[in-house]
């Protein structure tokens, strides 16, 4: 399900009644006063973002892709850069968000160029490790497209280094994963010196 905000029934009222009665007993932990006018309504409204930004697991990635899989002679490098991303760290359920750059090399059949982003949009909608994130994505085109090849890369800020912990504002975390043809280091060279162009 896609869910919109302004849309009636988009979020089954049950589940998200008791995702907020969690967050409203949280808020008590943490020493708020929850019948105070400004956090009457959060818990329900923070159970209602949480299920959108989690919305990956009632979406089928492989499915999206089949859904615009199409017969073509071409094989050559096929591109989708600056894909950005917004994620949720598993480990303290901080956002980490940034871009990712996928490529693949069609072995007769290639996806509309929309779907690719829908498919990274997936798996970020989920609670997540980014390293985790670049596989599986890699792992659903190669899966689905079978070709020749397919290499991911993310970059990413993460709030649990900037907010918490070490607290270092300005680091990026890179993570690639590739198969086929992109294990030759000519292929992922094309590739890098690719996504650099403006």
């Amino acid at each position: 399900m896609d869910f919109n905000y302004n849309k009636p029934g988009t979020f089954d009222p049950e589940k998200t009644a008791q995702i907020a009665d969690h967050y409203k007993e949280i808020v008590k932990l943490l020493g708020e006063d929850v019948t105070r006018e400004g956090l009457l309504k959060t818990p329900e409204r923070v159970s209602m973002a949480m299920q959108f930004l989690m919305q990956g697991y009632d979406q089928n990635p492989e499915e999206i892709l089949m859904s615009a899989k199409f017969s073509e002679d071409y094989r050559q490098m096929v591109i989708v850069k600056d894909i950005d991303f917004y994620s949720m760290c598993e480990h303290h359920m901080l956002p980490f968000f940034g871009k990712a750059h996928v490529a693949y090399i069609p072995n007769h059949h290639i996806t509309g160029l929309s779907k690719i982003a829908r498919i990274v949009e997936v798996y970020a909608r989920r609670l997540q490790v980014q390293e985790r994130m670049t596989t599986q994505i890699k792992e659903c085109i190669q899966k689905t497209l079978q070709p020749l090849g397919v290499m991911v890369i993310l970059e990413a800020q993460h709030l649990c280094m900037q907010m918490r912990g070490v607290q270092k504002q300005h680091s990026i975390t890179t993570t690639s994963d590739f198969t086929g043809v992109f294990q030759q280091a000519k292929t992922r060279e094309e590739f890098m010196n690719l996504i650099k162009k403006g």
